[in-house]
């Protein structure tokens, strides 16, 4: 039986330094929902995200997110989201697999050795499981993110910049896993790909502020 999720976004704004960096934006996703996140350089889009994710205080406004009609703590977020994005660390001096280990570890995921395999030849790094991450090219690095967002197998998935140092293969694995979520869960994306944006319901400009239907 599919989740019923709720994310309900008023009024959020965010400032740094006396600087407005976006403000009163609002939006409201249930469960086979999805939104891209627009908007130039600069005009707020990780740092949307990141409040979403609950990694970031919103200067103004609220989030609040439901899950079988049960109120999540923002502070425990991270169990319901996966996230990708170019300022996740990981390990260097972890092989890939160490790496999705010792995250199971410290979060207290509950799965299998079977599930961090599964992940790894997914997105097509099984081979190198056993190397170095500091080894690993910018787009095995991207790919190894991947599977840390899923393996918790989370309610709502968060990008930013989906297809990042990817190459046409892991371009491909990546739209596979949007359309999947988008009809089990809750996506998010932050772009200003024009591909990524049409496979997403909804959109939201932040240099406009308006969110639209496509």
């Amino acid at each position: 039986m599919m989740e019923t999720i709720l994310f309900q976004i008023e009024k959020i704004g965010k400032t740094f330094n006396n600087r407005k960096i976006f403000s009163e934006i609002s939006f409201s996703l249930k469960e086979k929902g999805s939104i891209a996140i627009t908007g130039r350089n600069g005009s707020g889009k990780s740092t949307l995200l990141k409040i979403l994710a609950g990694v970031l205080t919103p200067t103004r406004g609220t989030t609040e997110l439901k899950i079988n009609n049960t109120t999540i703590k923002p502070e425990d977020y991270f169990n319901q989201l996966g996230l990708v994005s170019p300022y996740l660390q990981l390990y260097d001096e972890f092989t890939g697999w160490e790496n999705l280990d010792f995250f199971r570890r410290v979060r207290n995921i509950n799965v299998e050795d079977k599930c961090l395999d599964e992940l790894l030849y997914r997105f097509n790094i099984w081979d190198r499981r056993n190397d170095y991450v500091r080894t690993y090219s910018s787009g095995m690095k991207q790919r190894l993110k991947y599977a840390f967002a899923l393996i918790h197998k989370p309610s709502i998935l968060l990008l930013d910049e989906p297809t990042s140092n990817l190459d046409a293969e892991g371009i491909v694995t990546v739209y596979r896993i949007m359309e999947e979520h988008k009809h089990n869960g809750i996506l998010i994306v932050a772009t200003n790909d024009a591909e990524d944006i049409k496979r997403c319901d909804e959109v939201i400009d932040l240099n406009n502020q308006i969110g639209k239907r496509k």
